[in-house]
């Protein structure tokens, strides 16, 4: 019997969602980039590719919570992301950030950097590769399925 794998939107959509979020966990995990790079720089190398590594270096800061332990840094490098997709729709940015925030507090209890990591011990590399799966799995429900910029 021989199969044939037809690939269904939701299929595309998934695979390149799992890209993305294991390209983000391999960026923080080789200890090259923080939480907020990761997930800034896989999101725009395959949506605005660019971006350049130049934009990624403005997430340096926000890793480990910016520093003080607030807000969790893959969390700011998504909503960067959505920045950089919708630069002139601030209400868009706003949702979406909104959403994303709402499903990482679902999914971790706090957004907060100190909670997370005493609650949830090494779990740094896993949720910086889901969100940025997450942020794709947003773009693609707003209709971005492409490279915006090459």
């Amino acid at each position: 019997m021989v199969r044939t794998k037809q690939k269904t939107e939701e299929n595309i959509w998934e695979s390149r969602a799992e890209k993305v979020a294991a390209e983000a966990e391999g960026l923080y995990r080789s200890g090259q980039m923080n939480c907020a790079e990761a997930v800034l720089a896989a999101v725009t190398r395959n949506y605005m590719a660019a971006a350049g590594e130049e934009m990624v270096r403005l997430a340096a800061g926000f890793g480990g919570g910016s520093g003080a332990g607030c807000i969790c840094g893959a969390v700011v490098g998504g909503t960067m992301a959505f920045g950089l997709i919708y630069p002139d729709d601030r209400k868009r940015v706003q949702r979406l950030t909104k959403e994303l925030h709402r499903w990482f507090k679902d999914e971790y209890g706090a957004t907060c950097c100190k909670v997370i990591i005493k609650t949830h011990k090494k779990i740094c590399y896993e949720l910086t590769g889901k969100v940025a799966g997450r942020v794709v799995e947003m773009l693609e429900t707003q209709g971005v399925d492409r490279v915006l910029c090459e």
